[in-house]
C-alpha cells in the first residue's frame, strides 16, 4: 500500500480497524486503497472496507445516514454498515484522530473498462427504490447533500485562483438560483424541494460507481447490487440523483444509449422523480446544469493540482458550462 505521507497515520489506523474486526481472517495481506479523493479515504482489508469520512464530518448526521443504511426497509436497495471493533452496542461509527470512520463489507464495483457491461437497468431500479422509501418510517434524515456538495466545489474553485476556465465556470455557477448552487440548511431546517415535487429519501452522490455487486447467498440469485456511500444521503428533490448523468449526458459524455436504458429503466420501476412518459428535461434542466456545475469546477481543479490543460471530459463540461450560459440551456438533446 503507497500510503501518502500526510495521510500515513491515518491509513495505518484504518488497516489496523480492518485487521481487528476481521479477528485474523483476512485473505489478502496487502490492504488497498480505494478512495483518497475529497478528503475521505477508503481502504479495504480483506473481505471488509474501512472508511475514513470527510474532514468536518456531523457526527450526528453521520450517525441518522447509518441507522438509516441498517434499516430493514433499504436492506436490498443500500449496504449496510457493519459495526466497528470495539464499539459500544449501538456505535456505527469510530473517531480516529478527529475522522469519524466507518466498516462496511467489500463489493465488486461497476467496471469502468467496460462500459458496455454497465448495470444501468439495475442501478435504475436501484434507484427507484430508493426514491419510493416512506420517509416517515425511517430515522429522522438530514437534508441530502447535492446542493452542499455544489457549494463545496465552486468554494474551492473561488480559493484557486490559477484554475483553467476558472471564470468561465464561476459565470455558469452565477446564472444559476440561489437553492441550486447554495449551501447547506440551516441545522436543523428541512430541505424543501420544488413546489409539487414531494420529498424522497435521496442518495445525494449518485452515479455508477456508487453501486458494488455482492454475492445473493439465497440460492436464487447469483449477486446483487447495492449503493454505497451514505455521505449525502437524506431528504430532498429525487431528480438531483438523476443530475450527474443528466449532465454527462448534456455534455455529450454519455452515450444516448446508455441515457435511455437508465431512463426507461427508472420509469418502468416508477421512479417518483420523473413523470412517467415524455420529456424529462424540465424536471431535470436544473438539476444538470447545477452537476455541470460541480463537475467542471471539479475538473478545473484537478488540472490546477496537476499543471496541466483540462483533459477532453473537463473541456466537455467547461464547454456545456459556457453553452448553458450563452444560449440559456443546457444543451440538452430533445
Amino acid at each position: 500500500m503507497d500510503a501518502d505521507p500526510r495521510d500515513g497515520g491515518l491509513l495505518d489506523s484504518l488497516v489496523r480497524i480492518g485487521r481487528a474486526a476481521a479477528g485474523g481472517a483476512v485473505r489478502d495481506p496487502a490492504p488497498a486503497v480505494l478512495s483518497d479523493r475529497t478528503g475521505g479515504v477508503v481502504v479495504r482489508v480483506g473481505d471488509l472496507v474501512v472508511k475514513a469520512h470527510r474532514p468536518g464530518s456531523v457526527p450526528a448526521a453521520l450517525e441518522a445516514r447509518l441507522r438509516i443504511a441498517a434499516h430493514p426497509l433499504l436492506r436490498d436497495v443500500l449496504l449496510a454498515p457493519l459495526r466497528p471493533p470495539g464499539e459500544a452496542a449501538g456505535g456505527l461509527f469510530l473517531r480516529v484522530g478527529g475522522r469519524l470512520v466507518t466498516l462496511w463489507p467489500a463489493g465488486e464495483p461497476v467496471r469502468p473498462e467496460e462500459p458496455d457491461a454497465a448495470p444501468w437497468e439495475q442501478a435504475a431500479r436501484l434507484l427507484a427504490r430508493l426514491h419510493a422509501v416512506p420517509v416517515g418510517r425511517l430515522p429522522q434524515p438530514p437534508s441530502a447533500g447535492g446542493p452542499a456538495r455544489v457549494a463545496g466545489a465552486l468554494a474551492r474553485l473561488r480559493a484557486a485562483a490559477a484554475a483553467p476556465a476558472r471564470a468561465g465556470i464561476l459565470r455558469a455557477a452565477a446564472s444559476l438560483p440561489a437553492a441550486a448552487r447554495g449551501g447547506p440548511a440551516p441545522a436543523g431546517a428541512p430541505q424543501r424541494p420544488p413546489p409539487g415535487v414531494r420529498a424522497a429519501l435521496v442518495h445525494g452522490d449518485w452515479h455508477l460507481g456508487q453501486l458494488v455487486r455482492r454475492p445473493g447467498g439465497d440460492g436464487r440469485r447469483r449477486d446483487r447490487w447495492r449503493l454505497i456511500d451514505v455521505d449525502d444521503l437524506g431528504t430532498g428533490d429525487p431528480a438531483w440523483d438523476l443530475a450527474r448523468p443528466a449532465a454527462l449526458f448534456a455534455a455529450g459524455l454519455l452515450a444516448p444509449a446508455d441515457w435511455g436504458r437508465l431512463l426507461a429503466a427508472y420509469r418502468a420501476a416508477g421512479g417518483r422523480a420523473l413523470p412517467p412518459d415524455g420529456d424529462p428535461w424540465p424536471v431535470l434542466d436544473l438539476p444538470a446544469r447545477a452537476l455541470t456545475v460541480q463537475l467542471a469546477a471539479q475538473g478545473a481543479l484537478a488540472a490546477g493540482r496537476e499543471g496541466r490543460a483540462p483533459d477532453d471530459e473537463e473541456a466537455a463540461l467547461v464547454a456545456a458550462c459556457r453553452r448553458f450560459v450563452d444560449t440559456n440551456s443546457p444543451g440538452h438533446v430533445s
